[in-house]
């Protein structure tokens, strides 16, 4: 299968778990669905969906870190806003691999129609590296980690999550797609013709999307 690989860059990013509202912020291990999606809508420029494309993503950092972060809740009546320092979870030198099999987001990604985010608004990335590389059919078992699988996914065990697929662009935002995926940090040795081998590194990918 041709597709679109992009290595993606940033110096910090955090994913927010949607269970947490105040107090401590930890960040995901991998970023959501909805992440990779609003990622690629503002590279288009206009709400990019899993019906649109099938993505996939390995993903790597190189610590963690907790930042005291002040942050502000607003009240509506009378409206107000009041200060809060919050712990929040964040990942260093974030490093994603996307795989996409529309090759015309090619030029999306090369001249972005607003900035890339990778996380949080103040989260900016960058595209370091986009070409086009062919995927093949394991004929065995395939390191298969670094990623977001779908809950249940056979021989794979880690933390399971609820989480959207992507958001509506109406205000306020509604969640789309929320169901548990597995978040997986590791490496694991997997077979099945739901994955595809990336020979320039030797792993393996899970297509999400078109649906």
């Amino acid at each position: 299968m041709q597709v679109l690989r992009a290595r993606i860059v940033g110096w910090v990013t955090s994913f927010r778990y949607p269970v947490f509202v105040t107090g401590v912020q930890p960040s995901l291990p991998v970023p959501p669905l909805s992440t990779i999606f609003g990622l690629l809508s503002a590279a288009r420029g206009w709400p990019v969906t899993p019906s649109h494309v099938s993505v996939g993503y390995v993903f790597f950092t190189s610590g963690r870190a907790t930042d005291l972060e002040t942050i502000y809740e607003l009240s509506s009546t009378p409206l107000r806003a009041k200060s809060n320092v919050v712990k929040r979870g964040l990942l260093y030198k974030p490093e994603l691999y996307l795989y996409l099999d529309d090759l015309s987001f090619e030029e999306a990604l090369r001249s972005p129609a607003y900035p890339l985010l990778l996380g949080r608004s103040s989260d900016l990335a960058l595209v370091a590296e986009l070409e086009q590389v062919t995927l093949k059919r394991p004929g065995g078992p395939i390191p298969v980690g670094h990623t977001l699988l779908p809950f249940p996914t056979r021989g794979v065990a880690g933390p399971v999550q609820a989480l959207p697929t992507h958001f509506t662009d109406s205000i306020p935002r509604k969640a789309v797609g929320t169901r548990p995926f597995l978040l997986v940090t590791n490496f694991h040795q997997l077979r099945g013709q739901d994955f595809w081998l990336d020979p320039d590194h030797g792993w393996g990918v899970f297509l999400h999307g078109r649906s």
